[in-house]
């Protein structure tokens, strides 16, 4: 069995921060990722991030996503692409299945940040070819350079709604409606903003009622709801499109998190469920760590400061770096946390993460 000091599942910004925390410390570090590259989500925003410098302010994510890939290579981490981690076995073993064979690693630390996954939408024709999550379209058309339709409707008015809408209008589509089940528009006004000015219209307290067609979409029925979120008869309209992108949310993705026995909480404002842990992202289970969004779903900012918040106090543990220099080091990255969190959507996040912590005070009789 092949051994190491750090294996980090995700290569998304948590799992690239934490491993270029923790090689740069001199530990011996492996990532595994999936995908043909790693990057995560980073690779599929083309938009530029706000915030501050020290956020990434000003910079692309696929720029920030190269810049991180780059660090990770010149570090020297083992990077094992088109690899799936499928379990997590006594002694902190993983279990990898790559080019159709399985191999196990054992790691004295290690990182879960595999993401989070996109939450359904069910109507009568949801299955239709045609139907699609925001993530599926961002893979299509920022990674593949594929169109995957010319007519859209987009459900959900969130950040990640109004980004792939605007993203949808620079390949060349055309957005006949943003549909979005609440009374206001979910994601930030620069992106609203973006949509309005572009002339699509965006239908608030609006759901999808039915997509219509035979083998692919040809038209949507969309129809207002009620303050009980429902469907009030008479006012159906119905669009002409070729594809529905779905964006109705993320869940975080726990599964290996609860093969190795982690405590789960639900946190609804996070996502969903996702594993308790304590300031330095550890969870329940001692040397397995969370960041990114199976820890709660935020932005990428966020993930990859929880991504090195965790690694250096893996670094810590492990002998690489002294005590002061680790606790210095958490609170720049906690400070720059809070930053990140004090603004009018990042309070509950923010407020969402005490609870989480107090709850593993409370897991552990503190």
């Amino acid at each position: 069995m092949k051994k190491c000091d750090v294996i980090v599942v995700g290569g998304g910004p948590a799992g690239l921060a934490c491993s270029i925390e923790t090689a740069r410390a001199g530990a011996d570090v492996t990532l595994i990722d999936e995908n043909r590259r790693p990057g995560g989500q980073l690779f599929k925003q083309i938009h530029k991030f706000f915030g501050s410098g020290q956020h990434k302010a000003g910079i692309r994510g696929f720029d920030i996503g190269m810049q991180l890939l780059e660090q990770t290579k010149e570090l020297g981490v083992n990077i094992l692409l088109n690899a799936v981690a499928c379990g997590i076995f006594n002694d902190k073993a993983v279990g990898i299945i790559k080019d159709g064979k399985t191999e196990m690693i054992q790691g004295r630390k290690i990182l879960l940040a595999p993401g989070a996954i996109e939450n359904p939408a069910v109507f009568p024709g949801w299955t239709l070819p045609g139907v699609m999550g925001a993530g599926a379209a961002q893979t299509m058309i920022n990674i593949h350079r594929v169109l995957p339709g010319q007519k859209f409707i987009v459900l959900g008015s969130g950040n990640v709604g109004l980004i792939i809408s605007y993203q949808l209008l620079q390949a060349g589509a055309d957005v006949v409606a943003v549909v979005e089940a609440a009374s206001k528009i979910g994601g930030y006004q620069v992106h609203a903003s973006k949509i309005r000015r572009a002339g699509i219209p965006i239908f608030i307290s609006s759901t999808i009622k039915e997509v219509k067609g035979n083998k692919e979409v040809k038209e949507v029925v969309i129809v207002n709801l009620d303050n009980s979120w429902k469907p009030v008869k008479g006012t159906e309209r119905t669009l002409v499109a070729d594809c529905v992108c779905i964006a109705a949310g993320l869940y975080p993705s726990i599964e290996l998190a609860q093969m190795a026995k982690c405590t789960l909480g639900l946190f609804p404002e996070l996502g969903g469920y996702l594993p308790i842990h304590n300031e330095s992202m550890e969870t329940t289970v001692d040397g397995i760590y969370v960041a990114g969004d199976t820890a709660g779903v935020e932005e990428a900012s966020a993930a990859m400061e929880e991504g090195r918040l965790a690694g250096i106090d893996m670094v810590q543990k492990l002998g690489y770096v002294s005590q002061n220099k680790a606790t210095r080091t958490k609170k720049e990255i906690m400070e720059s946390l809070f930053a990140l969190r004090s603004g009018p959507f990042g309070h509950l996040c923010h407020r969402a993460k005490l609870n989480i912590i107090q709850a593993m005070k409370v897991n552990r009789g503190e």
